[in-house]
């Protein structure tokens, strides 16, 4: 992958290969990481459990004695992590989701099978990271704190859900980071704070044995990551067997040598797109016209229905999703915040015939893209609206669902596309504006050519149009 061995601050693959070098042991690590962590003004974590993170490190370094082999095929062997606060879970640390109706939760959950693919990757959890309460906002800011903070500009969100996970790997606190994505909540994040997301294809990253953050299929779960190369290991490594309600994705076919991408410049006049932003995602256009592919437009006319559809079946998804939990659990949902309570109730009074037209509306999301598919072989557009918003922008205070959705339609219209299309998406940076912020894009494909997203997303990182602010602790 084209990427330099040296990338400035750091990553992932930067600190396993510290480790495996002897530069520094796993304790080094995570000891650097926890006093990341606990110096961190940011609110990008929710917990820290500094004892089980020394055991987990410890025992690294003993199999890094005991079974070198072992140990050298972890691909991030030693590297310190973090889960999210929804999603997982991972033994040890119990999912609050953000939420007071969780917050006196101590019983130990086992690890998902997705936890049990982290840890044999090598990576070492040693807390959970901030996430707006049941995930419900495109800012990280639960009532029951803490308020997570962008560290690019402290005065703006880091994004959500997987907000926190976003703001601990930009601070570098760790490298790579556990999140979720259920409408953009790997990718959003990513995107706030300068980081790769990718959202895969749905079905190819294990969600059981619980399937508690399913969500009928629109979540997927994955990292957030440094670079590109950090992104395709983890990938390589969780992906296959999901042993899930859908089937493994067929790899897609080999792509041609030059490529067919469809550019879309325009996101109508509803959710506008600010210019220095659309101008970032047609210089990664033009980057990669430069290497002999062919651009062709994509207008919003073609996607507009598709993106409404979207936003209309990810509302009615998790408004049901959440009001069957507090049924089936038989928790009484006052303690919660105003909108979630907002949401439970929209989600019991939705008629089943008005969710089934969502759900139908859903497949003829996925028919359209496959129809775009037939024309193109990437497409290229922007992966926010605007600059990250400022703190409070998205309050939750309120029982509005309608203005809470609208209002995350405006930031990241095209988000919800591949959740709910079950197409893979992927975000990276390519420049920054004047306030030093990243200028992200997003490029999606057809399902299974996950793949072909990280080749052209290390391609285009590989122009160097930015870099950390922050080096990862323990490689400083």
């Amino acid at each position: 992958m084209p990427i330099s061995e040296t990338l400035p601050g750091g990553d992932a693959t930067a600190l396993a290969a510290a480790i495996a070098a002897g530069r520094l042991t796993c304790r080094d690590a995570m000891e650097a990481a926890l006093a990341a962590a606990l110096a961190d003004p940011h609110g990008a974590l929710c917990r820290i459990d500094a004892a089980r993170g020394l055991a987990s490190a410890d025992a690294l370094d003993q199999e890094r004695l005991e079974a070198p082999e072992a140990f050298a095929a972890r691909p991030f062997a030693g590297v310190p992590t973090v889960a999210k606060d929804l999603g997982g879970p991972f033994a040890g640390f119990p999912v609050r989701a953000g939420s007071a109706l969780f917050a006196g939760e101590t019983n130990e959950t086992a690890d998902s099978d997705l936890a049990q693919r982290f840890h044999s990757a090598g990576l070492a959890v040693f807390g959970m990271t901030t996430s707006p309460e049941f995930g419900l906002s495109l800012s990280s800011e639960p009532a029951i704190g803490p308020l997570a903070r962008n560290p690019l500009d402290p005065a703006l969100t880091p994004g959500g859900s997987s907000g926190g996970a976003a703001a601990a790997v930009a601070a570098g606190i760790v490298s790579i980071a556990h999140a979720t994505d259920a409408g953009g909540s790997i990718r959003i994040p990513a995107a706030c704070c300068g980081l790769i997301g990718l959202k895969p294809t749905r079905g190819a990253i294990p969600a059981g044995p619980g399937f508690g953050n399913h969500l009928g299929g629109i979540a997927g779960e994955l990292a957030v990551c440094r670079s590109v190369r950090d992104t395709a290991t983890i990938f390589a490594h969780l992906r296959g067997n999901g042993r899930g309600p859908f089937a493994d994705p067929l790899p897609a076919p080999p792509s041609p040598a030059k490529l067919r991408i469809g550019l879309l410049l325009d996101t109508g006049h509803r959710y506008p797109t600010t210019p220095e932003r659309l101008a970032a995602v047609e210089a990664a256009g033009r980057a990669l016209e430069a290497d002999g592919h062919v651009l062709a437009p994509v207008g919003w006319s073609e996607v507009e229905a598709m993106v409404r559809m979207s936003s209309r079946s990810f509302g009615d998804i998790v408004s049901v999703n959440l009001a069957e939990l507090i049924t089936r659990l038989g928790i009484d949902p006052s303690p919660a915040e105003p909108l979630t309570q907002a949401f439970i109730a929209r989600g019991r009074s939705l008629a089943a015939t008005a969710l089934w037209d969502s759900l139908n509306g859903a497949v003829m999301v996925a028919s359209h893209l496959w129809q775009l598919f037939d024309r193109f072989d990437a497409l290229l557009m922007p992966m926010l609206a605007s600059a990250p918003l400022a703190v409070g922008s998205l309050p939750t205070d309120h029982g509005d669902t309608e203005l809470q959705l609208e209002r995350m339609a405006a930031f990241a219209p095209l988000a919800p596309l591949a959740n709910i299309s079950g197409f893979p998406a992927m975000t990276l940076p390519f420049g920054a504006d004047v306030d030093s912020l990243p200028l992200p894009v997003q490029i999606m494909a057809p399902m299974g050519a996950d793949a072909l997203l990280l080749q052209l997303a290390a391609r285009l990182e590989a122009d160097g149009r930015w870099q950390h602010r922050f080096a990862v602790a323990g490689l400083a």
